[in-house]
């Protein structure tokens, strides 16, 4: 018998990775509360779009997705907004696609069950108000947009993971840092972190069930702070960053902890002293800088300095072990002079990234920066990126040839069959896809030991040491 087409649903994300484990928590609160998910937007009765709005080209991603299945409109289907540009947009989401018929942000996922109840049944609660309905056939619109100073946590009590090897936790969410050109502290609120107590035991839950490695997640993950016994009902020793990650680290089953993305600000020598002494704690850490000028990270309120910068590059290139270091970058901010952004090429010779995630600047509503003279014309910067990205290229080629006949462990992720190898992911984040003789064929979710034999600027090559 088919299910009823108004209780599957089709979730699309954008964005990043905390926007990756949203949907999982998504997918989870729909999966409990009986609907059923669906490969295709066709076959849905509820379209949902998990989104982000960091950058306006991704933000205009999912307006245009929503335009492309208006036609949908008469079979029935409602359509939903989910994260950050829900958050930022508001009830404005309705009258620029009139037939949506829910906008909820991120701390609200925990009020889902309720809001799923009002869609169906074409009935708000007491004291919710309706939001004017313009031409729409949805019969209701219902809205979650959670306050920025809300103090509610963002636990959600069911989540479907996409990944049975790999898992996400959110340890702390919104942004305190306010950065000149940043959305997120409008769109995720100010930083709420979890308790260690809580962290802990999802990730012994998830070591039960056969997961071993874990990222924890955060807008600045490292900006975390333990609110054991601040809050009602809440006890235990406060934990510090660096000491949850390695009290994750020695959670039995788990052989690997990432975390991202770190703010510079907050980034202390304890996470490279725990890096160096709990080795289940991979040896990546992806800490932007946007850009090497100083005048150009004091415009961007980023509250650091370039020496500031270099030194916590300086404390992880005196590990013991060996730290892979990545980055973003933000070119033609407004202002930014031919020597600052000679400055910028000059700090990714200096400190050597594995990898750099360059963007050009995309003004965001509601930020600072909108506000400052000198906008660089886009032709300008896409010149800039595509200076930064062959310079970025140039160093990784270089970097990864010393891996070349070094052995690592991988988990193994898949098969490529069209290339007949498997895909694997180092400690460090490098992809090093591999060979294996058929009879040594490896189990995705396993580790194993790789000799990588090619280099590219992006990955590396090599095959299983039996």
């Amino acid at each position: 018998m088919s299910a009823d087409p108004h209780k599957t649903f089709y979730l699309e994300t954008f964005g990043c990775q905390m926007n990756v484990h949203d949907s999982e928590k998504v997918i989870g609160t729909l999966l409990h509360e009986g609907y059923r998910q669906v490969q295709t937007v066709e076959e849905a009765g509820l379209v949902l779009y998990n989104t982000c709005s960091i950058r306006d080209k991704t933000e205009q991603k999912v307006f245009n997705r929503l335009n492309d299945y208006k036609k949908y409109q008469k079979q029935g289907k409602k359509f939903g907004v989910l994260g950050c540009v829900a958050q930022q947009e508001g009830e404005k989401i309705f009258e620029r696609a009139p037939y949506v018929s829910l906008v909820c942000g991120s701390a609200s996922y925990r009020n889902l069950p309720q809001m799923l109840i009002q869609l169906e049944t074409g009935k708000l609660e007491a004291g919710k108000s309706e939001a004017p309905k313009p031409e729409a056939r949805s019969p209701i619109r219902v809205t979650g947009l959670d306050d920025r100073e809300t103090e509610d946590c963002f636990e959600t009590e069911f989540t479907a993971r996409s990944n049975p090897h790999r898992g996400y936790i959110t340890i702390i969410e919104g942004c305190d840092k306010f950065c000149s050109y940043c959305v997120v502290p409008f769109t995720r609120g100010k930083e709420r972190s979890r308790t260690s107590e809580s962290v802990l035991a999802e990730a012994r839950q998830m070591a039960d069930l056969g997961y071993t490695e874990i990222q924890l997640l955060g807008q600045n993950v490292n900006s975390y702070k333990d609110p054991a016994g601040d809050r009602p009902g809440k006890s235990g020793d406060k934990k510090t960053f660096a000491e949850l990650l390695a009290a994750v680290g020695e959670v039995p089953g788990i052989r690997r902890v990432r975390f991202t993305t770190s703010h510079p600000r907050d980034f202390g020598r304890d996470i490279v002293e725990a890096i160096d002494a709990v080795p289940t704690l991979c040896d990546h850490v992806h800490l932007p800088v946007q850009s090497g000028s100083d005048r150009v990270l004091n415009a961007m309120q980023r509250l650091y300095s370039r020496e500031q910068y270099l030194e916590r590059i300086a404390w992880m290139k005196s590990a013991k072990r060996e730290i892979s270091i990545t980055s973003d970058i933000i070119v033609g901010f407004p202002g930014e002079t031919e020597e600052d952004f000679a400055e910028t090429l000059s700090l990714l010779e200096e400190v050597g990234y594995d990898a750099v995630f360059s963007f050009k600047y995309s003004p965001r509503p509601n930020t600072p920066s909108l506000a400052l003279e000198d906008a660089i014309p886009d032709q300008e910067k896409a010149r800039r990126l595509e200076i930064l990205m062959a310079r970025q290229r140039e160093i990784q080629i270089t970097r990864y040839k010393k891996y070349i006949g070094t052995i690592s462990e991988v988990m193994v992720e898949g098969r490529n069959e069209a290339r007949a190898q498997w895909i694997g992911r180092t400690s460090q984040n490098k992809t090093l896809n591999f060979t294996a003789p058929e009879q040594a064929a490896p189990k995705v979710g396993t580790y194993v030991p790789v000799r990588a034999t090619v280099s590219f600027p992006n990955s590396l090559l090599g095959e299983l040491v039996l």
